[in-house]
């Protein structure tokens, strides 16, 4: 594939490295007003890093942006008279709608607007994907493009607020849950290095599980609770002072707010 990231900031390096790692790309052009600190990428041979967003569509197939969102606008602007039928738009920008999308360069695009996480830099982003009506032929490609970097899904577009408080926000939600489970093992003795390297590598597990197997939490919940013991008790404690409940109504609240944000 040919590839071009309009926007080579953190998002778009750490999608450009997931691409580059797993042989994705046959070319790639990496975008930025200041190339300097990304001109090491053309080590890569396949890399060309400019400044000129119009070389990098006029040479590539796919178009990923990962411009800052009131930049968006005027780039796709610029941008609109240099696209084919051949190119596919990957839009990750928060926010900014298909329609938006449509209405500055056509409905007659492959547009697909993605909403990957931070982990996408360590290859374990969850990213939801949704299109406009051609896109759906290539969705395909979208989520081959995501899976290297970790787990896509495709979604309705009504969806992609909530994904962003669950994917997005929920990396923050997970690691105060580690963070918690970290100052719980030092209270028992052990040393904060230890502790965190327990809590990590035990979310790690449990999330591992789950995908592998395919099972219901609560079904490995039951593996590890006996009548009586510690588990079972601990579980009940954490219960009773409104675990399940807070995450709850924090994730609603976290929609609420980004609901908000959008009509503001």
């Amino acid at each position: 594939m040919k590839i071009a990231i309009i926007g080579a900031g953190n998002l778009g390096l750490s999608i450009a490295k997931g691409i580059l790692h797993s042989n994705g790309a046959t070319t790639m052009y990496l975008t930025k007003r200041n190339t300097a600190d990304i001109k090491d990428f053309e080590k890569y041979g396949i890399v060309t890093v400019t400044s000129d967003n119009a070389e990098a569509v006029k040479q590539s197939d796919v178009l990923i942006f990962a411009v800052q969102p009131g930049h968006f606008d005027g780039i796709l602007h610029d941008i609109k008279e240099l696209l084919t039928e051949k190119h596919v738009i990957i839009s990750t920008i928060t926010g900014f709608s298909i329609a938006r999308m449509e209405s500055i360069v056509g409905n007659d695009k492959f547009i697909i607007r993605s909403m990957p996480n931070t982990a996408i830099s360590v290859g374990k982003s969850m990213t939801c994907l949704c299109s406009n009506e051609l896109g759906k032929k290539r969705i395909d490609l979208a989520k081959a493009i995501f899976n290297r970097m970790g787990h896509s899904l495709e979604i309705p577009e009504n969806q992609m607020q909530a994904a962003t408080v669950i994917c997005a926000s929920g990396i923050a939600f997970w690691m105060r849950l580690i963070r918690a489970t970290t100052q719980g093992a030092i209270q028992l003795g052990f040393d904060a290095k230890e502790a965190q390297e327990l809590a990590m590598h035990t979310c790690n597990g449990a999330a591992g599980l789950l995908i592998e197997s395919g099972s219901h939490p609560e079904a490995e919940i039951d593996r590890v609770t006996t009548p009586k013991g510690c588990t079972i008790s601990g579980l009940n404690e954490m219960e009773h002072q409104g675990l399940s409940s807070s995450l709850i109504r924090g994730i609603v609240t976290s929609f609420d707010k980004i609901n908000e944000i959008k009509q503001s």
